[in-house]
C-alpha cells in the first residue's frame, strides 16, 4: 500500500505544469519586459542598499508577485524555486485578510527575528483591499519597522492605496508588455513546447493577451491542444476555436462606418451575429482595432461601444453603428422617390373639395369684432425650418376641416420604404410610430423618448425630408395623440390654441 501511494505521489509531481507557472522567472535577469525595475533592484542587491518597504504597482500579469518573490529570496541568499517555501518569506493575500486584526497579528509576529535568513520578508498582495483601520495599523509598522523586516506590497489599483502608505515605500511601476516583446517571448516558448502556430495566429494571442504575460501564456496553453505537432495553428482556425470574428469582418465594419454605408454595416453585422458571436465580443474587437489604428472618421464609435453590455446588447451595438449617421454620411447613390406619392411638390396646402364660400373667413385686423376671436391666432403645429418663409405652408389654418385630408392622400408605405433603402435605424423607428398627414405636414407620434431622439436628429430629419415631397415634418413629444380630423374637438382646439383629448370614463 505504501508503494502504491508513493507511485501516485510521483505521478502527481510528474504532471505537466501550466505554461505560465512553468516559465515563471526565478531570477531578476529572467524577467521579460520590466528592465527598468529589475536593473534598479539588482543594483540595490549589489550595493546592499535595501529599503524597508517596496510598493509594486501595475496591471495584472505583469510580474509584480514574481519579482517580489525573487527579490525576497535574493536578499536572504535563498535559492529560489517556484514551489519552495521558507518561514522567513510570508505571503499574505490582502483580499482575504482585510481586517485590522490580521494586521495586528502581522505586527506581533514581525517582531520575532528571522529563523534562517537575514530578513523576514512580508509580501502583501492586493494591498489596496485593506480596510481603513487595517491600513492605519500597517502604517504604524511602516513608520517604525524592525531592522530585520522588509515589506513588499503589490496592487493593481494604486490610486486606492493611501498616500500615507505609498509615501513611505519605494514605488516601482510595472508596465504591460509591448506587442513586439510579447510576440518574441511567445514565439520562443511555442518553439520550445513544439506548438506549431503561424505568426498571424500568434498575433491574435498577443492582442487577446493585452500585454499581460500570464493571460497570454494561459491563452497559448489553451490553444496548444489544437496542434498535434505536425499541422500548424492558423489564424482562421484560432478564430473559430476562440469564437472571434475574422479580422476582415471587423475591418469591413469600420470601413463601412467611415464611408456611411449603412446597408453594408447591417449585412456584416447580421452575418457576425448569425455566426454565433456575442455583441459584446464584436464590440470588444472593434474597440481593440480602433485603439490600435485610430482614425478620426471612426473615433465617435468609442463613445458608444463600451456601453454594449446586457441588457439588449444587440440593440446597443446596432445603435452605436447606425444611430449617429448624418445625411452626409448616407450612401451616395441615387434613390428614386416613391412614384405613388400624391402630395404636391410645392408647399401649397391641399384644400378640401367643399366650395370656398362654406369656409368661414378670417376677420381682418382692420375690422375687429369684439365678440369673435380670430381663427388666425390658433397656433399651427409646424416648425420654422420645415417650409420657406412667406410660403402658403406657413399660412395659418382657417379651420381644422379646411386643412384636413384623408390619410390616403399621403403614401406612407412608399415613404418609409424609400427611407429604408438609406437608413435602417430610421425605418425601424418609423414602423413603431403613429402618423397623420394634414395636407401640408406629416405628424409623427412616437410613444417613447428613445424613438423621438432617433427621429429628431438633424441628420435623420434631412434623410426623411428627401422623400416628403415638399411636405413639412413635425415630431410630437411622447404621449401626444392626434385629434380626430373632423370632430368638434378639432375645431375647438384650433380656436382655443390646442387641447388634449382625454380618453376614459369621466368622474361625473
Amino acid at each position: 500500500m505504501a508503494t502504491k501511494n508513493t507511485a501516485t505521489g510521483a505521478e502527481a509531481i510528474a504532471q505537466p505544469k501550466v505554461l505560465y507557472r512553468k516559465y515563471r522567472p526565478t531570477r531578476l535577469e529572467d524577467v521579460v519586459g520590466q528592465e527598468q525595475i529589475t536593473s534598479v533592484l539588482s543594483n540595490s542587491l549589489k550595493q546592499g542598499k535595501i529599503a524597508h518597504a517596496y510598493l509594486f504597482i501595475g496591471p495584472r500579469g505583469t510580474g509584480k508577485t514574481s519579482v517580489a518573490r525573487i527579490f525576497a529570496h535574493a536578499v536572504n541568499g535563498f535559492d529560489y524555486q517556484v514551489e519552495d517555501s521558507y518561514l522567513d518569506i510570508i505571503e499574505i493575500d490582502a483580499a482575504s485578510n482585510t481586517g485590522v486584526d490580521n494586521i495586528r497579528e502581522l505586527r506581533e509576529k514581525a517582531i520575532i527575528a528571522p529563523t534562517k535568513g537575514k530578513y523576514k520578508v512580508y509580501i502583501i498582495d492586493e494591498v489596496h483591499m485593506l480596510t481603513k483601520s487595517a491600513s492605519n495599523a500597517l502604517l504604524k509598522t511602516l513608520e517604525e519597522p524592525p531592522e530585520h523586516v522588509i515589506f513588499i506590497m503589490a496592487t493593481t489599483d494604486a490610486y486606492k492605496v493611501p498616500i500615507t502608505i505609498s509615501s513611505r515605500t519605494q514605488v516601482h511601476t510595472f508596465k504591460l508588455a509591448t506587442p513586439e516583446v510579447m510576440q518574441t517571448h511567445l514565439r520562443k516558448i511555442a518553439d520550445t513546447e513544439n506548438i506549431k502556430i503561424s505568426d498571424d495566429a500568434l498575433k491574435i494571442v498577443v492582442r487577446r493577451g493585452g500585454g499581460s504575460f500570464r493571460d497570454s501564456l494561459s491563452l497559448l496553453d489553451q490553444i496548444a491542444s489544437l496542434s498535434d505537432g505536425k499541422s500548424e495553428i492558423t489564424a482562421e482556425l484560432l478564430n473559430q476555436a476562440l469564437g472571434l470574428p475574422e479580422e476582415q469582418a471587423i475591418s469591413g465594419l469600420l470601413e463601412a462606418y467611415a464611408t456611411g454605408n449603412s446597408s453594408q454595416i447591417h449585412q456584416l453585422l447580421q452575418d457576425l451575429l448569425n455566426s454565433g458571436l456575442k455583441p459584446e465580443t464584436i464590440a470588444s474587437e472593434l474597440i481593440s482595432s480602433i485603439v490600435a489604428t485610430p482614425n478620426p472618421a471612426i473615433l465617435p464609435l468609442l463613445t458608444h461601444l463600451p456601453d454594449v453590455q446586457p441588457p439588449f446588447p444587440e440593440a446597443k451595438l446596432l445603435l452605436a453603428l447606425l444611430g449617429n449617421f448624418d445625411a452626409s454620411e448616407a450612401p451616395k447613390r441615387p434613390i428614386s422617390a416613391p412614384q405613388t406619392h400624391s402630395a404636391p411638390a410645392t408647399t401649397t396646402p391641399v384644400m378640401s373639395a367643399e366650395p370656398p364660400e362654406t369656409t368661414p373667413k378670417s376677420i381682418a385686423p382692420s375690422d375687429p369684432d369684439p365678440g369673435v376671436k380670430p381663427l388666425e391666432t390658433a397656433p399651427v403645429a409646424t416648425e420654422s425650418h420645415s417650409a420657406p418663409a412667406n410660403t402658403p405652408a406657413e399660412t395659418p389654418q382657417t379651420t381644422a376641416k379646411t386643412a384636413s385630408v384623408t390619410p390616403q392622400s399621403f403614401d406612407w408605405d412608399g415613404f418609409i420604404n424609400s427611407v429604408h433603402q438609406v437608413n435602417d435605424a430610421i425605418y425601424n423607428q418609423l414602423c413603431k410610430v403613429e402618423h397623420e398627414y394634414d395636407g401640408s405636414t406629416l405628424h409623427l407620434y412616437p410613444d417613447k423618448k428613445f424613438t423621438k431622439s432617433i427621429l429628431d436628429k438633424p441628420g435623420n430629419r434631412q434623410i426623411m425630408a428627401q422623400y416628403l415631397g415638399g411636405a413639412a415634418l413635425l415630431i410630437h413629444e411622447p404621449g401626444e395623440r392626434a385629434l380626430p380630423e373632423d370632430s368638434q374637438i378639432s375645431q375647438i382646439s384650433a380656436i382655443m390654441g390646442g387641447v388634449q383629448e382625454v380618453k376614459g370614463d369621466l368622474p361625473f
